[in-house]
């Protein structure tokens, strides 16, 4: 049984659940334990400490896109990458985007809004910030699927499982795209996909008990890691001072260092 080491609120997680249930390869999903930290297992899938991380048998394969390109080979019906090296090149493209750039705002969002790094003023000012860059980066992506039913073109694919992870997040961070626009449309027709949908209802379930965060992170036992893309998010967009607050009060982490 192939395992996947997951946390079910993370979109690189997403993304290789929509997969691997889109190629029928059964799984097993397995939560790491984050806050002891001793779970070798996890440790040797994963060197750095981070979902998600694949166990098949005598392969560990860890980072979502190099996961993704481990499942499509590993197994390679149905194909989710499109036929012609331009158009992998695109969605491929579509994807960098979402992990580096549109992850990192909704990330943001969830700080502000779910674990209160931030109130009042400087709330209000980081969300703004981020509704306005989710507005332009919804307008990339409406212009990039065109007139097409999926990224990927005529079928759902790559482009689609690393797109609505983000859009998703988004739209539940009270910035959906544009009622009635193309992107919308996709919106829908996708959640609709049995693998979407059970990839997020896993999510929306693990979400109980989510109002002790806040003081969970107050007390240093849960830590936030904050990767670079999220780093320099809270940098230009105006929150140093909560990546600051976050230093002193020891609640938040950088990238594990492996060993």
């Amino acid at each position: 049984m192939v395992v996947l080491y997951e946390h079910p609120l993370s979109p690189y997680v997403h993304k290789v659940k929509i997969a691997l249930t889109e190629k029928g390869v059964a799984f097993e999903p397995r939560l790491p334990d984050f806050v002891g930290g001793q779970d070798a297992a996890f440790a040797g899938a994963s060197p750095r400490l981070e979902v998600p991380a694949l166990d098949d048998g005598a392969t560990t394969v860890f980072d979502s896109t190099i996961i993704l390109e481990y499942i499509e080979e590993r197994w390679p019906t149905p194909a989710l990458l499109p036929a012609t090296p331009a158009a992998r090149a695109r969605v491929r493209m579509l994807e960098e985007l979402c992990d580096t750039y549109y992850e990192a705002i909704n990330w943001a969002g969830f700080e502000v809004r779910v674990f209160q790094r931030a109130t009042g003023e400087l709330a209000g000012r980081l969300l703004k910030r981020a509704a306005e860059q989710i507005a332009g980066v919804n307008a990339y992506l409406e212009r990039q699927l065109g007139d097409a039913p999926y990224f990927n073109g005529a079928s759902f694919g790559w482009g689609d499982l690393s797109v609505v992870p983000a859009v998703h997040a988004a739209a539940l961070g009270d910035n959906p795209p544009p009622a009635g626009s193309r992107l919308a449309r996709w919106l829908d027709r996708v959640r609709a996909r049995p693998s979407v949908a059970t990839t997020f209802q896993a999510a929306t379930e693990s979400m109980a008990g989510f109002e002790m965060i806040p003081q969970l992170i107050a007390s240093g036992i849960f830590k936030r890691q904050y990767r670079d893309h999220r780093l320099e998010w809270m940098v230009r967009s105006g929150g140093l001072d909560i990546v600051l607050d976050g230093l002193r009060r020891n609640n938040i982490r950088f990238t594990t260092e492996p060993q």
